[in-house]
């Protein structure tokens, strides 16, 4: 039998490593067996590690989360079958428009998404919170950009307790004004195009992601609730991509256009 304190020892490695590896801006083929979690439990724990270390580091604070492969292309490309969770970090959380330097990124994976802002605390719950509950907790929608970049090399064949482990593969996210009176829309028809200086390179609607954004939410508030953790007031959260994702160059002018709930714009310098 393994004692808890070598598994530990695991868990703490495989965030130093990958801490070490975000803020040289270096890459990892993989973790090492020897700090590398085995299920999405142990990954979460070693995520929660890394969060820690990059805020002592970069300073800020958690101001949400992000919903990873809502999107059964996303799920494809990453060979996993089910969604994941990263923590938002206020460091790299920027509004629009937003001018980025390229250099702060190995890769810059475009991924437009809708996001919630929180109006009320949603503490964990014993029985699951149904959709309704869910949205009625809710401030505002808004648009988004995040930017995925990952410390593996060939991110897309670790598997997903590694890409759980790397904070969900966040780099960044830039997010446009808030839309309060957002509940006459219909959110999963809403065509979302991305642009990238000036051709429309992306398309999709927010059905692609677990059918309707709002999904994507009530999944992350459950998924939490399950591990005795909930969403505060005040937090956002991005729902996953509504398109297929795109990489971006140094010069790059990207809009994220959601219709009525409004663009999000990015510039890489």
């Amino acid at each position: 039998m393994v004692p808890s304190g070598y598994h530990n020892q695991v868990i703490l490695t495989g965030a130093q490593l990958l801490s070490q590896a975000r803020i040289s801006l270096s890459r990892l083929t993989e973790l090492p067996e020897s700090a590398r979690p085995r299920n999405a439990e142990e990954a979460y724990r070693c995520q929660e590690i890394l969060v820690r270390q990059l805020l002592e580091h970069y300073g800020g604070a958690v101001i949400g989360y992000k919903v990873a492969c809502t999107n059964p292309i996303a799920q494809k490309q990453l060979n996993v079958d089910r969604p994941f969770y990263g923590h938002l970090l206020a460091p790299f959380c920027f509004d629009s428009p937003a001018h980025v330097p390229a250099s702060q990124f190995v890769e810059r994976v475009i991924e437009a998404e809708f996001a919630f802002r929180m109006a009320r605390d949603l503490p964990a719950s014993a029985a699951p919170r149904p959709v309704d509950e869910v949205a009625a907790a809710v401030a505002g929608v808004l648009p988004g950009i995040e930017i995925v970049d990952s410390r593996f090399e060939s991110w897309t064949t670790r598997g997903a307790p590694s890409l759980i482990a790397d904070n969900a593969c966040n780099a960044a996210w830039v997010k446009g004004p808030l839309l309060e009176n957002w509940r006459h829309l219909d959110l999963a028809a809403q065509p979302v195009r991305l642009t990238v200086n000036g051709r429309v390179v992306r398309e999709g609607t927010g059905s692609a992601v677990l059918g309707h954004p709002l999904n994507a939410l009530q999944w992350l508030v459950n998924t939490l609730s399950s591990r005795g953790l909930g969403l505060q007031a005040g937090q956002y959260v991005t729902t996953g991509v509504t398109t297929e994702v795109y990489g971006a160059e140094r010069g790059d002018r990207i809009t994220a256009d959601f219709g009525p709930v409004g663009t999000a714009e990015l510039a890489f310098e």
